[in-house]
């Protein structure tokens, strides 16, 4: 395991403290649990994450520590920012293709698509917040291209982190940092758990993007195949390259022959079958106390405009959810404190 940075310092209370009272009594301060949460990668359907942050937000349950992987750093660090409110606003506003003007085609280079419109994205949503400027500790979950190491980001700038955690390899371009090639987290740890375990975290909360396998199949059934896994960019990209006959590089990496999918779509469903499998395997080694499942698999991996629907099943997963996390908080509670 690599890490850039300094390792977080423990901010632990003691479960219990001497001290010499008046009458020579015990003390007893109480120890409140530390609760991390771990946001998992999923592309577009992160937009989910905003809704479980919320839902959380609005029960009274403090959010400790927070780490994030792909999409769920970009999440994750706006709300240790304090920026999540805009997030969501701007996130709410994308239309149907709105996203992709963000993503500058560049054919030849290290990814499909360049990074300077998403770098200046970044940077305008997160200004130029540096880690130690953050309200709560934040780890953004990158790979090293090289060696597969798996980095944890938590110094330096946050969105130079945020923008290697969702560095999608074949996608989008990879991001130097320290020297190092870093590309997506989903790729070594697609549900950062393990994060929030070494932060020294007492109950651990995940949400995990992957697990909605019969909302995928429903889409499948509806016919909607291209449109529910790879978003509507790819079905219009398809139908305007069969009216124009063009032979672009655009509409031979979106379009596609009849049943089949398109190149784009090809990479993408590739990395979500990496993702749910490598999840299921991690979260089985290293458990949370609670695991949020999202059901969103109903929703495509591009269709970033559908952000309200997403924030609506993340509240409504989280709200299924709040029994356990509160038995889970209140049973390390006991221990800690009897």
């Amino acid at each position: 395991m690599l890490g850039i940075g300094r390792t977080a310092k423990e901010k632990q209370i003691k479960s219990k403290e001497d001290a010499s009272a008046p009458n020579g009594s015990e003390v007893h301060v109480f120890r409140k649990p530390k609760l991390g949460l771990a946001l998992g990668a999923g592309v577009a359907r992160g937009w989910s994450h905003i809704g479980v942050i919320r839902r959380l937000e609005e029960e009274g349950i403090p959010i400790d520590v927070i780490a994030g992987t792909s999409i769920g750093a970009v999440v994750g660090g706006g709300f240790a920012s304090g920026k999540l409110a805009e997030i969501e606003d701007w996130a709410t506003s994308l239309g149907k293709k709105s996203f992709f003007r963000f993503l500058d085609l560049k054919i030849g280079g290290s990814g499909l698509f360049g990074s300077d419109k998403l770098n200046e994205l970044m940077k305008e949503r997160f200004g130029n917040h540096m880690f130690s400027d953050l309200k709560i500790p934040f780890t953004a979950v990158a790979c090293e291209l090289k060696t597969g190491h798996e980095v944890w980001l938590r110094e330096g700038n946050v969105s130079d982190a945020i923008r290697a955690s969702f560095a999608l390899p074949g996608i989008f371009e990879p991001r130097r940092v320290d020297g190092q090639w870093l590309v997506d987290g989903a790729l070594v740890n697609p549900v950062p758990t393990s994060v929030c375990r070494a932060e020294g975290c007492d109950v651990i909360v995940a949400v995990n993007l992957s697990e909605d396998i019969y909302g995928s199949e429903r889409a499948k059934r509806e016919g909607a195949l291209e449109t529910a896994e790879f978003g509507v960019y790819a079905e219009s990209e398809r139908a305007a390259a069969i009216a124009s006959k063009s032979k672009s590089p655009r509409s031979r990496l979106f379009g596609h022959k009849k049943n089949a999918p398109s190149m784009f779509a090809n990479l993408v469903a590739s990395i979500n079958i990496m993702q749910n499998r490598l999840s299921r395997s991690r979260l089985a080694g290293d458990p949370p106390d609670v695991t949020i499942n999202p059901r969103c698999g109903h929703i495509g991996l591009m269709e970033f405009h559908r952000t309200a629907e997403l924030v609506e099943v993340g509240r409504n997963a989280a709200e299924l959810c709040l029994p356990q996390i509160k038995d889970a908080l209140a049973i390390a509670a006991h221990r800690m404190n009897s």
